[in-house]
Protein backbone atom coordinates (compact mmCIF):
# COMPACT_ATOMS: atom_id res chain seq x y z
CA UNK A 1 0.00 0.00 0.00
CA UNK A 2 1.19 3.50 -0.75
CA UNK A 3 2.92 5.08 2.19
CA UNK A 4 0.95 8.03 3.48
CA UNK A 5 4.28 9.80 3.97
CA UNK A 6 4.40 10.11 0.18
CA UNK A 7 1.02 11.84 0.04
CA UNK A 8 0.57 15.57 -0.14
CA UNK A 9 -1.09 16.71 3.09
CA UNK A 10 -3.12 19.90 2.87
CA UNK A 11 -3.56 22.33 5.77
CA UNK A 12 -6.71 21.54 7.75
CA UNK A 13 -8.45 21.79 11.10
CA UNK A 14 -8.53 18.56 13.11
CA UNK A 15 -11.64 18.53 15.32
CA UNK A 16 -11.93 15.82 17.99
CA UNK A 17 -15.36 15.36 19.56
CA UNK A 18 -14.69 13.59 22.83
CA UNK A 19 -11.48 15.51 23.48
CA UNK A 20 -11.26 14.59 27.17
CA UNK A 21 -11.82 10.87 26.53
CA UNK A 22 -9.41 8.07 27.35
CA UNK A 23 -8.94 7.45 23.63
CA UNK A 24 -7.84 11.04 23.09
CA UNK A 25 -5.39 10.99 25.99
CA UNK A 26 -3.85 7.56 25.39
CA UNK A 27 -3.85 7.25 21.60
CA UNK A 28 -4.78 10.29 19.55
CA UNK A 29 -2.79 13.05 21.26
CA UNK A 30 0.45 11.03 21.44
CA UNK A 31 0.08 9.94 17.80
CA UNK A 32 -0.60 13.48 16.56
CA UNK A 33 2.34 14.81 18.56
CA UNK A 34 4.75 12.17 17.26
CA UNK A 35 3.67 12.76 13.68
CA UNK A 36 4.41 16.47 14.06
CA UNK A 37 7.78 16.25 15.81
CA UNK A 38 9.00 13.42 13.55
CA UNK A 39 8.27 15.50 10.46
CA UNK A 40 5.50 13.35 8.96
CA UNK A 41 3.22 16.41 8.99
CA UNK A 42 4.79 19.48 7.43
CA UNK A 43 1.65 21.59 7.14
CA UNK A 44 0.10 23.50 10.04
CA UNK A 45 -2.02 21.18 12.20
CA UNK A 46 -4.49 23.01 14.39
CA UNK A 47 -6.46 20.77 16.76
CA UNK A 48 -9.82 21.77 18.23
CA UNK A 49 -10.90 19.61 21.14
CA UNK A 50 -14.64 19.42 21.74
CA UNK A 51 -16.54 17.91 24.66
CA UNK A 52 -19.52 18.65 26.86
CA UNK A 53 -17.24 19.54 29.76
CA UNK A 54 -18.51 22.88 31.11
CA UNK A 55 -16.11 25.61 32.21
CA UNK A 56 -13.17 24.04 30.37
CA UNK A 57 -10.86 26.51 28.59
CA UNK A 58 -8.12 26.39 25.98
CA UNK A 59 -5.56 26.50 28.81
CA UNK A 60 -7.27 23.60 30.62
CA UNK A 61 -7.19 21.52 27.46
CA UNK A 62 -3.52 22.35 26.88
CA UNK A 63 -2.72 21.26 30.44
CA UNK A 64 -4.62 17.99 29.90
CA UNK A 65 -2.64 17.41 26.71
CA UNK A 66 0.73 18.02 28.38
CA UNK A 67 -0.13 15.54 31.14
CA UNK A 68 -1.32 12.97 28.61
CA UNK A 69 1.81 13.28 26.47
CA UNK A 70 4.15 12.86 29.43
CA UNK A 71 2.11 9.89 30.66
CA UNK A 72 2.43 8.29 27.21
CA UNK A 73 6.17 8.95 27.06
CA UNK A 74 8.20 10.65 29.83
CA UNK A 75 10.51 11.95 27.07
CA UNK A 76 7.66 14.24 25.99
CA UNK A 77 8.56 16.86 28.58
CA UNK A 78 9.00 19.79 26.18
CA UNK A 79 5.52 19.81 24.72
CA UNK A 80 4.54 23.24 25.99
CA UNK A 81 5.11 25.23 22.77
CA UNK A 82 3.25 22.66 20.63
CA UNK A 83 0.28 22.55 22.99
CA UNK A 84 0.10 26.35 23.30
CA UNK A 85 0.31 26.96 19.56
CA UNK A 86 -1.85 24.14 18.21
CA UNK A 87 -4.52 23.16 20.76
CA UNK A 88 -7.87 24.84 21.35
CA UNK A 89 -11.05 23.82 23.15
CA UNK A 90 -14.77 24.33 22.58
CA UNK A 91 -17.51 23.16 24.93
CA UNK A 92 -20.50 21.54 23.27
CA UNK A 93 -22.70 22.01 26.32
CA UNK A 94 -25.84 19.90 26.12
CA UNK A 95 -25.38 19.31 22.40
CA UNK A 96 -28.26 21.53 21.35
CA UNK A 97 -28.53 23.02 17.84
CA UNK A 98 -27.26 26.29 19.31
CA UNK A 99 -24.21 24.50 20.73
CA UNK A 100 -23.38 23.07 17.31
CA UNK A 101 -23.82 26.51 15.75
CA UNK A 102 -21.36 27.87 18.31
CA UNK A 103 -18.95 25.11 17.31
CA UNK A 104 -19.31 26.12 13.66
CA UNK A 105 -18.58 29.74 14.54
CA UNK A 106 -15.46 28.74 16.52
CA UNK A 107 -14.24 26.66 13.59
CA UNK A 108 -14.55 29.63 11.24
CA UNK A 109 -12.71 31.87 13.74
CA UNK A 110 -9.79 29.45 14.01
CA UNK A 111 -9.61 28.99 10.25
CA UNK A 112 -9.41 32.73 9.77
CA UNK A 113 -6.82 33.12 12.52
CA UNK A 114 -4.52 30.46 11.07
CA UNK A 115 -5.31 31.12 7.37
CA UNK A 116 -6.70 27.64 6.85
CA UNK A 117 -8.52 26.83 3.59
CA UNK A 118 -11.58 25.20 5.19
CA UNK A 119 -10.44 21.55 5.14
CA UNK A 120 -11.80 19.74 8.20
CA UNK A 121 -11.58 16.38 9.96
CA UNK A 122 -14.28 15.51 12.52
CA UNK A 123 -13.10 12.63 14.69
CA UNK A 124 -15.78 10.99 16.88
CA UNK A 125 -13.82 9.81 19.94
CA UNK A 126 -17.16 9.22 21.65
CA UNK A 127 -19.19 6.38 23.18
CA UNK A 128 -21.12 4.63 20.39
CA UNK A 129 -24.45 5.77 21.86
CA UNK A 130 -23.46 9.37 21.00
CA UNK A 131 -22.62 8.78 17.33
CA UNK A 132 -26.03 9.33 15.75
CA UNK A 133 -26.94 12.48 17.68
CA UNK A 134 -23.51 13.98 17.03
CA UNK A 135 -23.64 13.25 13.30
CA UNK A 136 -27.10 14.80 13.13
CA UNK A 137 -25.87 17.87 15.03
CA UNK A 138 -22.96 18.34 12.64
CA UNK A 139 -25.33 18.17 9.71
CA UNK A 140 -27.84 20.63 11.19
CA UNK A 141 -25.01 23.13 11.72
CA UNK A 142 -23.89 22.74 8.13
CA UNK A 143 -20.59 21.16 9.17
CA UNK A 144 -20.97 18.22 6.81
CA UNK A 145 -19.77 20.52 4.03
CA UNK A 146 -17.25 23.34 4.09
CA UNK A 147 -15.12 25.59 1.92
CA UNK A 148 -12.68 22.70 1.45
CA UNK A 149 -13.00 18.96 2.04
CA UNK A 150 -14.74 17.46 5.10
CA UNK A 151 -14.03 14.01 6.59
CA UNK A 152 -15.84 12.13 9.34
CA UNK A 153 -13.98 9.52 11.41
CA UNK A 154 -16.05 6.94 13.32
CA UNK A 155 -14.48 4.61 15.90
CA UNK A 156 -15.68 1.04 16.32
CA UNK A 157 -18.04 -0.52 17.25
CA UNK A 158 -20.12 0.25 14.18
CA UNK A 159 -23.42 -0.77 15.71
CA UNK A 160 -24.28 -3.52 18.16
CA UNK A 161 -25.99 -5.84 15.69
CA UNK A 162 -27.18 -5.78 12.08
CA UNK A 163 -30.20 -3.55 12.73
CA UNK A 164 -28.22 -0.93 14.68
CA UNK A 165 -25.41 -0.98 12.10
CA UNK A 166 -27.92 -0.37 9.31
CA UNK A 167 -29.48 2.48 11.30
CA UNK A 168 -26.05 4.05 11.93
CA UNK A 169 -25.12 3.76 8.26
CA UNK A 170 -28.44 5.29 7.22
CA UNK A 171 -28.01 8.19 9.67
CA UNK A 172 -24.45 8.76 8.52
CA UNK A 173 -25.42 8.75 4.83
CA UNK A 174 -28.23 11.22 5.50
CA UNK A 175 -25.54 13.73 6.47
CA UNK A 176 -22.24 12.61 4.90
CA UNK A 177 -21.37 10.94 1.63
CA UNK A 178 -19.65 7.55 1.95
CA UNK A 179 -16.55 9.09 0.34
CA UNK A 180 -16.28 11.35 3.41
CA UNK A 181 -16.55 8.57 6.01
CA UNK A 182 -13.56 6.81 7.64
CA UNK A 183 -14.62 3.90 9.88
CA UNK A 184 -11.52 3.17 11.86
CA UNK A 185 -10.41 -0.29 12.97
CA UNK A 186 -6.94 0.21 14.43
CA UNK A 187 -5.87 -3.36 13.57
CA UNK A 188 -5.79 -2.35 9.90
CA UNK A 189 -3.18 0.30 10.72
CA UNK A 190 -0.62 -2.23 11.93
CA UNK A 191 2.33 -2.63 9.55
CA UNK A 192 2.21 -6.41 9.76
CA UNK A 193 -1.46 -6.46 8.75
CA UNK A 194 -0.73 -4.27 5.73
CA UNK A 195 2.26 -6.49 4.90
CA UNK A 196 -0.04 -9.50 4.60
CA UNK A 197 -1.12 -8.37 1.12
CA UNK A 198 2.44 -7.60 0.06
CA UNK A 199 3.56 -10.99 1.35
CA UNK A 200 0.83 -12.75 -0.63
CA UNK A 201 0.87 -10.81 -3.88
CA UNK A 202 4.56 -9.83 -4.20
CA UNK A 203 6.00 -13.32 -3.61
CA UNK A 204 5.32 -15.81 -6.38
CA UNK A 205 6.09 -18.84 -4.19
CA UNK A 206 3.08 -18.28 -1.90
CA UNK A 207 0.08 -17.14 -3.96
CA UNK A 208 -0.09 -20.41 -6.02
CA UNK A 209 -0.43 -22.34 -2.72
CA UNK A 210 -3.20 -20.10 -1.37
CA UNK A 211 -6.29 -22.23 -2.08
CA UNK A 212 -8.41 -25.18 -1.00
CA UNK A 213 -6.28 -27.88 -2.67
CA UNK A 214 -3.24 -27.16 -0.51
CA UNK A 215 -4.55 -25.28 2.56
CA UNK A 216 -6.11 -27.42 5.27
CA UNK A 217 -7.25 -24.63 7.61
CA UNK A 218 -6.69 -21.02 8.62
CA UNK A 219 -6.75 -19.89 12.23
CA UNK A 220 -6.83 -16.25 13.33
CA UNK A 221 -6.14 -15.74 17.02
CA UNK A 222 -6.21 -12.62 19.16
CA UNK A 223 -5.13 -13.60 22.67
CA UNK A 224 -5.12 -11.19 25.58
CA UNK A 225 -3.53 -11.82 28.97
CA UNK A 226 -5.38 -8.92 30.59
CA UNK A 227 -8.91 -9.19 31.94
CA UNK A 228 -11.83 -6.80 31.65
CA UNK A 229 -10.80 -4.53 34.53
CA UNK A 230 -10.93 -0.89 33.52
CA UNK A 231 -13.53 -1.35 30.80
CA UNK A 232 -15.95 -3.70 32.52
CA UNK A 233 -18.86 -1.28 32.17
CA UNK A 234 -18.57 -1.45 28.39
CA UNK A 235 -17.37 -5.02 28.09
CA UNK A 236 -20.11 -6.61 30.22
CA UNK A 237 -22.68 -5.22 27.78
CA UNK A 238 -20.70 -6.29 24.74
CA UNK A 239 -18.72 -9.52 25.11
CA UNK A 240 -15.89 -10.97 23.05
CA UNK A 241 -17.93 -11.71 19.92
CA UNK A 242 -19.01 -8.09 19.44
CA UNK A 243 -15.86 -6.52 20.86
CA UNK A 244 -13.27 -8.48 18.88
CA UNK A 245 -14.59 -11.06 16.42
CA UNK A 246 -17.07 -9.02 14.38
CA UNK A 247 -14.48 -6.34 13.62
CA UNK A 248 -10.78 -7.07 14.28
CA UNK A 249 -10.69 -10.80 13.51
CA UNK A 250 -13.11 -10.49 10.61
CA UNK A 251 -10.99 -7.77 8.99
CA UNK A 252 -7.93 -10.01 9.30
CA UNK A 253 -9.95 -12.81 7.69
CA UNK A 254 -10.87 -10.67 4.68
CA UNK A 255 -7.23 -9.74 4.03
CA UNK A 256 -6.18 -13.38 4.32
CA UNK A 257 -8.90 -14.74 2.04
CA UNK A 258 -9.40 -11.97 -0.55
CA UNK A 259 -8.63 -12.30 -4.24
CA UNK A 260 -5.93 -10.28 -6.00
CA UNK A 261 -7.33 -6.73 -6.40
CA UNK A 262 -7.21 -5.03 -9.78
CA UNK A 263 -5.11 -2.27 -8.17
CA UNK A 264 -3.65 -1.22 -4.85
CA UNK A 265 -6.16 1.54 -4.29
CA UNK A 266 -8.89 1.95 -1.70
CA UNK A 267 -11.91 0.90 -3.73
CA UNK A 268 -10.22 -2.10 -5.38
CA UNK A 269 -9.03 -3.53 -2.06
CA UNK A 270 -12.26 -2.81 -0.19
CA UNK A 271 -14.30 -4.35 -3.01
CA UNK A 272 -12.37 -7.63 -2.69
CA UNK A 273 -12.78 -7.61 1.10
CA UNK A 274 -16.53 -7.16 0.70
CA UNK A 275 -16.66 -10.13 -1.72
CA UNK A 276 -15.12 -12.35 0.97
CA UNK A 277 -17.75 -11.30 3.50
CA UNK A 278 -20.56 -11.93 1.04
CA UNK A 279 -19.22 -15.46 0.47
CA UNK A 280 -19.28 -16.42 4.17
CA UNK A 281 -22.36 -18.29 5.28
CA UNK A 282 -23.89 -17.17 8.61
CA UNK A 283 -22.16 -18.93 11.47
CA UNK A 284 -23.86 -22.02 12.86
CA UNK A 285 -24.43 -21.84 16.63
CA UNK A 286 -23.04 -25.37 16.98
CA UNK A 287 -19.76 -24.11 15.52
CA UNK A 288 -19.29 -21.55 18.30
CA UNK A 289 -17.74 -22.17 21.72
CA UNK A 290 -18.13 -19.49 24.39
CA UNK A 291 -16.10 -19.21 27.58
CA UNK A 292 -15.73 -16.99 30.63
CA UNK A 293 -12.58 -16.91 32.75
CA UNK A 294 -12.71 -17.83 36.43
CA UNK A 295 -10.11 -17.38 39.12
CA UNK A 296 -6.71 -18.67 38.07
CA UNK A 297 -3.07 -17.65 37.63
CA UNK A 298 -0.96 -16.04 34.90
CA UNK A 299 2.84 -16.09 35.19
CA UNK A 300 2.45 -17.40 38.73
CA UNK A 301 0.26 -14.47 39.81
CA UNK A 302 -3.26 -15.17 41.05
CA UNK A 303 -5.94 -13.25 39.15
CA UNK A 304 -9.67 -12.91 39.88
CA UNK A 305 -12.44 -14.40 37.80
CA UNK A 306 -14.47 -12.27 35.42
CA UNK A 307 -17.48 -12.11 37.75
CA UNK A 308 -15.17 -10.80 40.48
CA UNK A 309 -13.92 -7.87 38.40
CA UNK A 310 -15.08 -4.39 39.50
CA UNK A 311 -18.11 -3.29 37.50
CA UNK A 312 -19.11 -6.82 36.40
CA UNK A 313 -22.43 -8.27 37.51
CA UNK A 314 -21.79 -11.22 39.87
CA UNK A 315 -24.10 -13.42 37.78
CA UNK A 316 -22.88 -12.19 34.38
CA UNK A 317 -22.98 -14.62 31.46
CA UNK A 318 -20.96 -12.36 29.16
CA UNK A 319 -18.43 -14.34 27.15
CA UNK A 320 -14.75 -13.46 27.49
CA UNK A 321 -13.67 -16.19 25.05
CA UNK A 322 -14.98 -17.19 21.64
CA UNK A 323 -13.78 -19.89 19.27
CA UNK A 324 -15.77 -20.41 16.09
CA UNK A 325 -15.59 -21.96 12.65
CA UNK A 326 -16.55 -20.27 9.38
CA UNK A 327 -16.45 -21.26 5.72
CA UNK A 328 -15.79 -18.95 2.78
CA UNK A 329 -18.01 -20.47 0.12
CA UNK A 330 -16.22 -19.53 -3.06
CA UNK A 331 -13.99 -21.25 -5.62
CA UNK A 332 -10.72 -20.59 -3.78
CA UNK A 333 -11.76 -21.61 -0.26
CA UNK A 334 -14.63 -24.11 -0.55
CA UNK A 335 -14.39 -26.62 2.32
CA UNK A 336 -11.49 -24.91 4.14
CA UNK A 337 -12.41 -24.05 7.74
CA UNK A 338 -11.47 -20.64 9.09
CA UNK A 339 -11.14 -20.68 12.89
CA UNK A 340 -11.50 -17.36 14.72
CA UNK A 341 -10.33 -17.42 18.33
CA UNK A 342 -10.12 -14.67 20.92
CA UNK A 343 -10.12 -14.51 24.68
CA UNK A 344 -9.10 -12.62 27.77
CA UNK A 345 -6.86 -13.94 30.56
CA UNK A 346 -5.11 -16.34 28.21
CA UNK A 347 -1.49 -17.32 28.97
CA UNK A 348 0.00 -14.54 26.91
CA UNK A 349 -0.83 -11.69 24.54
CA UNK A 350 -0.44 -12.10 20.79
CA UNK A 351 -2.23 -11.79 17.47
CA UNK A 352 -1.46 -14.41 14.84
CA UNK A 353 -2.73 -15.76 11.53
CA UNK A 354 -1.80 -19.42 11.03
CA UNK A 355 -2.20 -21.02 7.60
CA UNK A 356 -1.93 -24.81 7.93
CA UNK A 357 -1.19 -26.72 4.73
CA UNK A 358 -2.27 -30.24 3.92
CA UNK A 359 0.09 -33.15 4.49
CA UNK A 360 1.46 -34.88 1.38
CA UNK A 361 -1.21 -37.25 -0.04
CA UNK A 362 1.23 -40.12 -0.68
CA UNK A 363 3.32 -41.49 2.18
CA UNK A 364 6.48 -42.52 0.28
CA UNK A 365 8.72 -43.19 3.27
CA UNK A 366 7.11 -46.44 4.43
CA UNK A 367 8.30 -48.91 5.62
CA UNK A 368 11.41 -46.94 6.64
CA UNK A 369 9.50 -44.57 8.91
CA UNK A 370 6.43 -45.39 10.98
CA UNK A 371 5.92 -41.93 12.43
CA UNK A 372 3.62 -39.14 11.32
CA UNK A 373 4.20 -36.07 9.21
CA UNK A 374 3.47 -32.66 10.72
CA UNK A 375 1.82 -30.19 8.35
CA UNK A 376 3.62 -27.12 7.11
CA UNK A 377 2.33 -24.03 8.90
CA UNK A 378 2.85 -20.40 7.91
CA UNK A 379 2.34 -18.11 10.91
CA UNK A 380 2.00 -14.33 10.63
CA UNK A 381 2.57 -12.64 13.99
CA UNK A 382 0.78 -9.29 14.01
CA UNK A 383 1.76 -8.40 17.58
CA UNK A 384 4.00 -8.45 19.52
CA UNK A 385 7.36 -9.61 18.06
CA UNK A 386 6.03 -8.87 14.57
CA UNK A 387 7.10 -11.18 11.77
CA UNK A 388 6.40 -14.63 10.36
CA UNK A 389 7.45 -18.25 10.81
CA UNK A 390 7.31 -21.14 8.35
CA UNK A 391 7.17 -24.61 9.92
CA UNK A 392 8.57 -27.41 7.78
CA UNK A 393 9.92 -30.97 8.07
CA UNK A 394 13.57 -32.06 7.82
CA UNK A 395 15.36 -35.34 8.29
CA UNK A 396 17.15 -35.65 11.61
CA UNK A 397 20.78 -36.76 11.21
CA UNK A 398 21.59 -40.43 11.63
CA UNK A 399 19.52 -43.58 11.69
CA UNK A 400 16.73 -44.62 11.88
CA UNK A 401 14.81 -42.26 9.63
CA UNK A 402 13.22 -39.54 11.75
CA UNK A 403 11.53 -36.21 10.95
CA UNK A 404 12.04 -33.01 12.89
CA UNK A 405 9.90 -29.89 12.59
CA UNK A 406 11.99 -26.78 12.03
CA UNK A 407 11.14 -23.20 11.19
CA UNK A 408 12.27 -20.30 9.09
CA UNK A 409 11.90 -17.13 11.10
CA UNK A 410 11.68 -13.44 10.17
CA UNK A 411 11.22 -10.52 12.56
CA UNK A 412 10.65 -6.89 11.63
CA UNK A 413 12.66 -5.63 14.61
CA UNK A 414 15.80 -7.31 13.28
CA UNK A 415 15.59 -5.51 9.94
CA UNK A 416 13.75 -2.23 10.45
CA UNK A 417 13.49 0.60 12.93
CA UNK A 418 10.60 0.46 15.42
CA UNK A 419 7.30 0.23 13.57
CA UNK A 420 4.92 3.18 13.69
CA UNK A 421 1.90 2.94 15.94
CA UNK A 422 -1.30 1.96 14.15
CA UNK A 423 -2.95 5.26 14.97
CA UNK A 424 -0.09 7.21 13.42
CA UNK A 425 -0.58 5.40 10.13
CA UNK A 426 -4.36 5.78 10.19
CA UNK A 427 -4.33 9.45 11.17
CA UNK A 428 -2.01 10.24 8.27
CA UNK A 429 -4.29 8.31 5.92
CA UNK A 430 -7.27 10.36 7.10
CA UNK A 431 -5.39 13.61 6.52
CA UNK A 432 -4.32 12.40 3.07
CA UNK A 433 -7.79 11.20 2.09
CA UNK A 434 -6.75 7.55 1.64
CA UNK A 435 -9.60 5.18 2.61
CA UNK A 436 -7.71 1.94 1.90
CA UNK A 437 -7.35 0.95 5.56
CA UNK A 438 -10.87 1.93 6.57
CA UNK A 439 -14.06 -0.11 6.64
CA UNK A 440 -16.75 0.50 4.04
CA UNK A 441 -20.46 0.60 4.95
CA UNK A 442 -21.34 -2.66 3.22
CA UNK A 443 -18.46 -4.45 4.96
CA UNK A 444 -19.96 -3.54 8.31
CA UNK A 445 -23.39 -4.88 7.43
CA UNK A 446 -22.13 -8.09 5.82
CA UNK A 447 -20.01 -8.80 8.90
CA UNK A 448 -22.99 -8.39 11.23
CA UNK A 449 -25.06 -10.74 9.03
CA UNK A 450 -22.43 -13.45 9.47
CA UNK A 451 -22.65 -13.40 13.27
CA UNK A 452 -26.38 -12.70 13.67
CA UNK A 453 -27.24 -16.38 14.49
CA UNK A 454 -24.72 -16.31 17.36
CA UNK A 455 -26.05 -13.04 18.82
CA UNK A 456 -29.82 -13.62 18.81
CA UNK A 457 -30.64 -15.36 21.02
CA UNK A 458 -27.61 -14.82 23.30
CA UNK A 459 -25.30 -17.79 23.91
CA UNK A 460 -27.00 -20.48 25.97
CA UNK A 461 -23.81 -22.06 27.34
CA UNK A 462 -20.79 -20.07 28.46
CA UNK A 463 -18.15 -22.51 29.67
CA UNK A 464 -15.74 -21.62 32.50
CA UNK A 465 -11.99 -21.71 31.96
CA UNK A 466 -9.27 -20.89 34.49
CA UNK A 467 -7.37 -17.66 33.92
CA UNK A 468 -4.07 -18.72 32.38
CA UNK A 469 -5.60 -21.55 30.28
CA UNK A 470 -6.13 -21.53 26.50
CA UNK A 471 -9.90 -21.26 26.92
CA UNK A 472 -12.42 -24.04 27.66
CA UNK A 473 -11.24 -27.58 27.01
CA UNK A 474 -14.09 -28.08 24.55
CA UNK A 475 -12.61 -25.46 22.22
CA UNK A 476 -9.52 -27.54 21.49
CA UNK A 477 -11.39 -30.84 21.31
CA UNK A 478 -14.06 -29.73 18.83
CA UNK A 479 -12.28 -27.05 16.78
CA UNK A 480 -9.33 -29.17 15.63
CA UNK A 481 -7.13 -26.11 15.72
CA UNK A 482 -3.32 -26.38 15.47
CA UNK A 483 -1.30 -27.38 18.50
CA UNK A 484 -0.71 -24.27 20.69
CA UNK A 485 2.75 -25.55 21.59
CA UNK A 486 3.69 -25.37 17.90
CA UNK A 487 2.18 -21.96 17.19
CA UNK A 488 2.58 -19.88 20.30
CA UNK A 489 6.09 -20.55 21.55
Amino acid sequence: MTSVRNHHLEPHLFVVLGATSDLMRRKLLPALYRLRIEGAIHTPLIILGVSRKAGFTDADFQDLAREALVAADPAHSETGPWCDECLYFQSLGAGSPEDFQALAARIQTLEQKHSLPGNRVFYLALPPAKFMATIAGLGQAGLNQGPGWTRLVVEKPFGNDLASAQALNAQTHDVFDESQVYRIDHYLGKETVQNLLVFRFANAIFEPLWHRNLVKSVQITVAESLGAAGRAGYYDQTGALRDMVQNHLTQLLTLTAMEVPVGFDAESIRAEKAKVLRAIAPVKPEHVTYGQYVRGAIDGQAVPGYQEEPGVAPDSHTETFVALKLFVENWRWEGVPFYLVTGKRLPRRFTQIAVTFRCPPVWVFEPHYAGTCSPNVLVFTVQPDEGFDLKFEVKAPGEPLEFKTQRLRYRYAEEFAPLPEAYETLLLDIMAGDQTLFVRADEVEWAWRIYAPALDPPPAAVLPYPAGAWGPARAESCMEWPDPALLYR
